[in-house]
């Protein structure tokens, strides 16, 4: 094949996903999490609702619950995302990879786009069975997808999970390496984002970090509006992937 051919390049991408399986793996818990989780949040809510348990928050809304699991499941698309960069860095094949295709630009776009193709894949599923599973679960203090705010917040949920995946393969290129960025992504998520989001100091400047802004879409009630919290989200993942571009041309391998 000619390795100057984008669509050969996407190909060869899309093949090492397929054939890796520590790159594979992600994906399927990505899913997993994701439902079975918000079956576990819609069936404790439920509980709770029947029972009149002082427990449930007063502003629980049901669509709102549908993505609780879909917060942990993103985790998976993380560890996908930083597998798929780092994985070759760790093997020594990257250097194979960039013989391949002299062009760095074009092999770090392929990359872009195979991981942007398969987080799609991924995320379209895992968010619409994410939400339905978990109105499932709540019986009939569930919601359909026809309720105010449902489609648009799966749908948000469908483009959060993929901008937080191609903003983690930028990440994950800067640093290239494994135990380096999942620490670092992982702790962004569970711990710098939630601190700053409980000090009244800080909550302000919460709100424009990446996961906070870009999960505001999967709310009922959003703090921002749904198309500025993917905005920001959108904002950071392409100032991640075009550092981590820079830092890619910048090394010998």
């Amino acid at each position: 094949m000619s390795t100057n051919a984008p669509t050969a390049v996407v190909r060869a991408e899309l093949t090492k996903i397929r054939t890796v399986r520590s790159t594979l793996v992600p994906l399927v818990i990505a899913l997993v999490v994701s439902v079975g989780i918000g079956v576990m949040n819609g069936a404790s809510a439920r509980s709770a609702i029947d029972a009149k348990s002082n427990l449930l928050r007063s502003d629980f809304n049901p669509v709102d619950a549908g993505f609780v699991g879909v917060q942990f499941g993103q985790l998976a698309l993380i560890a996908f995302a930083v597998l798929l960069v780092c994985t070759e860095y760790g093997s020594g094949m990257i250097r194979t990879s960039l013989a391949a295709v002299p062009g760095r630009g074009l092999f770090y776009l392929a990359k872009i786009t195979a991981a942007t193709t398969v987080a799609l894949l991924v995320a379209v599923p895992t968010a619409f069975l994410a939400f339905l599973a978990s109105q499932a679960a709540l019986g009939p203090h569930g919601v359909a997808l026809g309720h105010p705010g449902a489609l648009r917040a799966v749908l948000g949920a469908c483009l959060y999970l993929t901008l937080m995946c191609l903003f983690s393969v930028g990440v994950a290129t800067m640093l290239r390496s494994t135990a380096l960025a999942l620490s670092l992504l992982f702790a962004f998520v569970f711990v710098l984002s939630p601190v700053a989001n409980a000090v009244p100091a800080l909550r302000t400047a919460a709100r424009y970090l990446p996961d906070h802004a870009g999960a505001e879409v999967m709310k009922a009630d959003p703090g921002l509006s749904p198309v500025t919290g993917l905005l920001v989200l959108a904002a950071w993942a392409a100032a991640a992937l075009l550092a981590g571009y820079l830092t890619l041309r910048g090394r010998d391998s």
